[in-house]
């Protein structure tokens, strides 16, 4: 075994650019796609541009990055044009990571800064929320958007208010709409504090309101992290003992809503991540784009699940290579969930034919069960809003997404695979003693009407859509005399 070099700025390059980005978290997901974007960016076109990372809450990985000089390797893997892709790259974007529980003075001299232009976050879902506990004159705040406007606060008074000094802020939370839930939180922020704040607080208000634009982003990339199986090999393969290393799947797309107060050009001349030849898109409207994943690539996950697994197949990779579960997963997304949407059919057919190569990611063992954790929930989000838009197109109900519905409520009745394999169903108790309790009555009308009437899950009764119970008692009679692969078939 080769010597391993310690990974830091005296044993690889690194580039020296200007730091124009605080990026709230240091995790995986920002490393393996926000700084792996930058670094993109920096290298094919003159955007020029280095990150200082902010450990949002107390206990991180700061100590960590900078160990290394912040250096890292992210690993890409998947398909491209169904050939695998098994990269490494070095990134070298981070310039510097800092604690602002530790490092306060150093957190606020950040906005001093006058080249800083972006703010970008992932403090995961819960980071944006407003805490009215929270004082101004905390070092820092506890909250990640009270420690925003501190630091807004004091650039808006060190540059006196100059228009040209505002943030763009692109938050990456997995919330719909999250720019508009930080915003609010800043706004509530600037409210409770605006005594603290003086007479500064309506020059602040207006200086926030006018000259920093706020984003709504939808992120997407899976990213598993550090790849502590392969960590060895990759290791050897680069020479250095890289303790950062993480690993993501080669596809990624970034949904970028450009703020109220720009237009589409003013952001796509700020970000030029169009040019670098990313999968970047700058629009006016998210709200597509994020319906189209949840509809393409979640509500085919959500249904595929209970019917791969009641099939005797575990992986996702293997039902999309299996001759009659490859089948199913195709009519579901292209036939009946792919007809819900209202983006050109062109596009659809090319992300659903990029989700298909995702899903067939050779590196990525995708356990079906770890996807039906909260099947009910996820299908009424997923799935239950294709259906009715399907119905309402097309005059009839779509066969796979009710076969799917019928699939996991199979799989809530537990007992065994056929190959003697436990089903172990894992949702909310509640929802898991309803259906023990009409699988009890041992008739499927019952079973049917029950689980569709369900207030709880879906809010409303489902029996109410035309044909629904008819069609979900005959799925589950079939499954229950053929056995579900032999049930898939009938319906292809």
């Amino acid at each position: 075994m080769k010597q391993l070099k310690a990974l830091n700025k005296r044993t690889a390059p690194k580039s020296v650019m200007p730091e124009r980005i605080i990026q709230f978290g240091e995790g995986n997901f920002l490393r393996a796609f926000v700084d792996w974007i930058i670094w993109n960016m920096d290298q094919k076109t003159d955007f020029n541009a280095s990150v200082v990372v902010v450990q949002p809450i107390e206990r991180g990985m700061v100590d960590w990055l900078n160990g290394q000089d912040c250096l890292y390797h992210v690993n890409l893997q998947g398909r491209e044009n169904g050939q695998p892709v098994n990269t490494l790259s070095r990134i070298d974007v981070i310039s510097r990571a800092l604690n602002p529980y530790t490092q306060n003075q150093a957190f606020m001299a950040l906005a001093e800064q006058p080249e800083m232009r972006f703010i970008i976050s992932n403090t995961t879902e819960a980071g944006i929320a407003f805490d009215p506990a929270c004082k101004f004159t905390d070092a820092p705040a506890a909250s990640y958007p009270g420690k925003l406007v501190q630091l807004l606060f004091h650039r808006y008074r060190f540059f006196n208010g100059d228009p040209e000094k505002g943030m763009i802020l692109m938050p990456c939370e997995l919330i719909f709409l999250n720019g508009h839930h930080l915003k609010e939180c800043i706004y509530q922020y600037i409210e409770l504090w605006k005594e603290d704040m003086g007479a500064d607080y309506e020059g602040f208000k207006a200086w926030f309101t006018d000259h920093c634009f706020v984003c709504a982003t939808l992120v997407d990339r899976i990213v598993p992290g550090f790849p502590r199986n392969t960590i060895k090999e990759i290791q050897e393969t680069i020479s250095y003992k890289d303790n950062l290393v993480v690993q993501a799947e080669n596809f990624h797309l970034w949904v970028i809503e450009k703020a109220e107060n720009m237009t589409v050009d003013q952001m796509k001349e700020e970000f030029p991540a169009e040019k670098a030849g990313l999968h970047v898109l700058i629009t006016d409207n998210e709200k597509p784009y994020h319906a189209r994943k949840v509809t393409l690539l979640n509500g085919p996950h959500t249904v595929l699940s209970p019917v791969t697994f009641l099939s005797g197949v575990n992986i996702v990779r293997d039902a999309c290579q299996h001759p009659v579960l490859s089948k199913y997963i195709h009519k579901v997304q292209f036939d009946e969930l792919m007809q819900t949407l209202d983006l050109p059919m062109e596009e659809l057919e090319k992300f659903a034919a990029d989700v298909l190569e995702r899903f067939d990611n050779p590196y990525v063992d995708h356990q079906v069960t770890s996807i039906m954790l909260n099947s009910f929930p996820k299908y009424e989000t997923r799935d239950l809003p294709g259906l009715k838009i399907y119905l309402e197109r097309k005059g009839e109900l779509p066969q796979g997404l009710v076969f799917g519905l019928a699939a996991i409520i199979t799989y809530y009745k537990g007992g065994k695979r056929e190959d003697g394999t436990e089903i172990v169903p894992n949702d909310d108790p509640k929802i898991m003693d309803h259906l023990k309790t009409l699988w009890a009555t041992g008739d499927t009308q019952k079973v049917a009407e029950g689980v569709l009437a369900y207030d709880y899950v879906w809010h409303e009764n489902l029996n109410l859509i035309p044909g629904l119970t008819d069609l979900v008692k005959k799925d589950l009679d079939l499954i229950q005399s053929k056995g579900m692969l032999e049930a898939v078939k009938t319906i292809l």
